[in-house]
This record gives C-alpha cells, structure tokens and sequence, in this order.
C-alpha cells in the first residue's frame, strides 16, 4: 500500500489558485511525483525510457485529481508516462500524421479547409498529454513563434480573403500572457473578412485558474470568441472546472468540448454517459468525440473504430440528443464522421473511410 502521507495538502499550499503558480510548480520529475502518488514500476520505467521521445509536466492541480493507490486512474494514465509508450508500432506511424506540415504555408498556420485556419500560436501547454496529436511541437522552444513570425501568419491571413475562421490552437493558446493573447486577438479582429475567432485549450481542465476576469474581458471585447475545451473523463469535472467555465458563459463564450476516445479511460459506455451529461450541466456541449490518432507511444490508448461506433451507438436514447458528440476521424483531408456514410469497410488491420470530398482513407486500426 503506498504512503500517501507526504501529499500535499492544496488548502495549506501558498499560491494554489495563482494559474501563474500552478505553471511555476509543475511536476517534472519522479521525485516530485512521489510528493502526490506512489509510481509503479511501469510508470518509473516510463519516465526514465521516454525522456528522450517525449517532454511530461503535470500541474499540481491536475495531480491533485489522481488517485494515489490506483495506477488505472483515469486521469493518472493520461499524463504519467508508461513503459508501454515503447512498445509500439512505430513502423508505420508518423509524428505528424495530418501532414499539418504540408498544410502550412507560414510557420505554424495550417490552411487545410479553404474558409478555416488552425493558427499554432505557441509550443506550451499546461501539461504534456501522453496521447497528444502535436507532441513533434509540444514543449518545443525551438518550435515556439515570435511577434515578427505571428505577424507574418497574421499578415497572411489579411491577404487571403476566403479565410472566414480561425482556430488558435497550440500547444495551448492560453499558456499565452493576457498582454500576448489580447495582441493576437485584437490583430485578428481587425481584419474585415474574418468573422469567427476560436480557441481550442484544456486549461479548464488542467489549470482552471487561468480562466481570470480579465482573460474573460478580453474574450468578450473581441466577440464572436468561441472555445472548445477538452475533457476526458467525469472526474475532471471539479467544482474549480465549473467556475471556471461558468466565468467563460458569463462572458458569452459558447463553449463546446472535444473528447478524444482513449482505450481503458472512457472507452465504456458508463463513462461516457457521465461525462456528456456532466458537460450538458456545466453549459459545455459535447462537439467532437475523436478516434485517437496513430501517433508513436500510443497504441495502449487506441480502441477499434468499430468499437467506438458501438459506444456512439448505445449512447442513442440514453441522452438528450444535443448531449451526443459527433465521432470522428481526423486526416489529412479533413474530419471524417464515422457513421455508415463515412464508414466504408474494414480490409485486415485496415478501415477504409470516406472524407467530404469523396477521397478515401485508409486508416490503421487493428481488432
């Protein structure tokens, strides 16, 4: 049984709703991640054998969410390394599997829709998911963008008039100061033909205190700010989570989530049924439930695509239909709905499926 003795009591911790401190304090080694659980012996491994593949930092808050005697935690397994993120088929996957590359042309914007941008404004996050589709850029200083490189991305969306829609993404863009996410914004909003501006982060779920008063003011002076948050399980559903997103409502922010569906943390009907209900009370609308992407270090997360139609499946009568996310695939020719009009048939280790222009996908997938 470990000794959970020396966890730190949050309520005694000097800071603790500081996001600032949250971000100055996180957990990076395996000696301070003994300060909140007992590591078992595939999770030492993982951190000592994936250092060289793949960057890990946990917020003290989010470490506050894990259960110290239970290395199947949900929210433990989506953020401690593990040995089996070295097993892998990694013959066959790429770090970049949406060619975002290919699809970018300035640094870090990727115009793969001809009217919606997704802009990568910064290589930091909160915390390094272990199942991240940019951990290529993820935690990468060399990766990171400055003003003359965002003015240039800017500059290139004022040029392009077809552009209606633009994703900042990351990384995470609230890892961002208020000064340099008003900077960005403000540029935005100042070209005619962009009508929407969207931001996609997990602070809500991994640093909640970074949801200030005045990041909300900024949000609610540049409207129409949507932003898509991005919870995995119900028990990442806090009280803090809730006031959080209730500040972003108030401001007028429609929120939405995107769920990315992991084998052995929400691959069960139960826990998806909690987790989309509990969304619909927090005033968050299930968006997106994603297929997990072929990256390197993450085949113990990936479920059968048939499987994950099942689950979309039952949830069907058992909650309200706006409370259903839609499941998809993501490639690189765009989010593929895995419904029969997008689903065209399995092949060996292989499912075939069909994008919105009418190319097919054949998309690695095992039983």
């Amino acid at each position: 049984m470990p000794d959970t003795s020396q966890a730190p009591d949050i309520h005694t911790l000097t800071g603790w709703t500081d996001w600032k401190w949250q971000m100055k304090n996180r957990i990076r080694t395996e000696n301070e991640l003994r300060n909140w659980i007992e590591p078992n012996p595939g999770e030492i491994e993982g951190i000592r054998q994936t250092k060289n593949f793949f960057r890990w930092r946990i917020t003290p808050y989010y470490a506050s969410l894990m259960d110290p005697t239970d290395p199947d935690c949900p929210i433990r397994r989506q953020v401690v390394p593990h040995v089996d993120e070295m097993e892998d088929d990694m013959d066959i996957l790429e770090l970049d599997p949406l060619e975002e590359q290919a699809h970018s042309p300035v640094r870090n914007l990727i115009h793969n829709y001809r009217d919606r941008v997704a802009f990568c404004v910064t290589t930091e996050c909160a915390v390094y998911c272990r199942y991240c589709l940019r951990k290529r850029m993820v935690g990468d200083g060399t990766q990171a963008m400055n003003k003359e490189e965002l003015q240039e991305a800017i500059d290139y969306l004022a040029e392009h008039t077809e552009v209606r829609d633009v994703l900042l993404t990351g990384g995470d863009p609230l890892s961002l100061s208020d000064d340099n996410l008003e900077w960005i914004i403000t540029r935005l909003r100042a070209i005619p033909h962009i009508d929407i501006i969207r931001i996609g982060t997990r602070y809500p779920v991994l640093n909640p205190f970074r949801i200030t008063e005045r990041l909300c003011r900024i949000l609610s002076e540049n409207h129409p700010v949507w932003v898509n948050t991005h919870f995995n399980h119900a028990r990442e559903l806090t009280g803090d989570a809730y006031d959080a997103l209730d500040r972003l409502s108030r401001a007028g922010v429609p929120l939405g989530n995107q769920t990315v569906l992991l084998k052995g943390i929400n691959d069960d009907i139960e826990s998806l049924r909690e987790l989309f209900h509990t969304l619909i009370t927090f005033r968050v609308r299930p968006y997106y439930l994603y297929q997990a992407q072929l990256i390197g270090g993450t085949r113990h997360f990936r479920t059968s695509i048939e499987h994950g139609m099942e689950l979309m499946d039952q949830l069907r009568g058992h909650l309200s239909g706006f409370a259903i996310p839609l499941y998809v695939l993501d490639t690189p020719h765009g989010k593929i709905p895995l419904t029969p009009s997008g689903y065209k048939g399995r092949d060996g280790d292989f499912v075939t499926v069909r994008a919105f222009g009418g190319e097919s996908w054949r998309e690695y997938n095992p039983e």
